[in-house]
């Protein structure tokens, strides 16, 4: 199964150049915990919660401070033909619960989630995925 089957593809994003204040706005309203972050329509980096209420607090940044200032850089993208059980064990090794997926122009064109993955795919890859994620230890980067 393609990760095309199973990914949500009505992604929000923010840019770079708006505030904090607006993405944990958006993730409050939506009950998520990350956003996209987008130059048009590629993917430039994540934002979590964590990295406004962690990172934003200790650099004592305030809510009007460019999400780019505290975003994720160097992500993992997955590919919207890769295979779910591959994008699983991508999951699992990066320790992360989401993964922003780009088609073959990499352009942004969906997110794939650990919930995504439960409801739609095999149980064993959600499983795979899960206890990597749940591991300690490790960069918690996106």
């Amino acid at each position: 199964m393609k990760i095309s089957d199973v990914m949500t593809r009505d992604v929000k994003t923010i840019r770079p150049e708006q505030p904090v204040q607006e993405a944990a706005s958006f993730m409050l309203s939506t009950d998520s915990g990350s956003i996209p972050v987008t130059d048009g329509d590629r993917v430039i980096g994540m934002i979590t919660d964590r990295d406004i209420a962690v990172r934003g607090v200790a650099k004592g940044c305030s809510p009007d401070t460019p999400v780019r200032e505290l975003m994720t850089k160097d992500i993992i993208c997955v590919r919207d033909d890769d295979d779910v059980a591959d994008v699983a064990s991508k999951m699992s090794s990066a320790q992360v619960r989401r993964l922003p997926v780009v088609d073959r122009d990499e352009r942004l064109c969906g997110i794939v989630s650990l919930g995504d993955l439960s409801r739609e795919a095999d149980v064993d890859c959600a499983s795979k995925a899960l206890e990597g994620v749940s591991e300690p230890g490790g960069q918690h980067q996106q």
